[in-house]
């Protein structure tokens, strides 16, 4: 039986979001999702130091490298899975990061509509 295609939010293939730093909850690159993934890790985001602060004021900090769970720390301009629910949080404190439309995951529009998410895409 073939694997089922992961989508993006436009209805197409998820396209990778990062190898560098290597990100997704299965760290493949993609921002893929399963039953395991309880932070739904579904937005390609490009983070800025502004989001990475008020990631860090929430308690989760994506700044400090934290080697024995493969995580290096992020800086400005990485592109990174974030969970959904930051990301929503982020919209609503005026501080969300644009994000990849292409490589971020069909499931995310159970939370966030596309119209929102395409105020935030970046165009490239």
């Amino acid at each position: 039986m073939p694997k089922e295609v992961d989508l993006n939010v436009l209805g197409q293939p998820l396209v990778p979001c990062s190898f560098d730093p290597l990100t997704g909850f299965f760290r493949d690159g993609c921002c893929k999702t399963d039953d395991n993934d309880l932070g739904r890790h579904l937005v390609c985001a490009i983070v800025t130091k502004e989001f990475l602060q008020f990631s860090l004021e929430k308690g989760n900090d994506l700044i400090t490298p934290r080697p024995e769970f493969a995580f290096p720390g992020l800086l400005p301009g990485d592109q990174w899975c974030l969970c959904i629910n930051r990301w929503a949080e982020a919209h609503e404190a005026d501080c969300a990061p644009q994000i990849k439309l292409e490589s971020t995951h069909i499931s995310a529009l159970k939370t966030v509509p596309l119209q929102t998410l395409e105020q935030f895409a970046v165009v490239e």
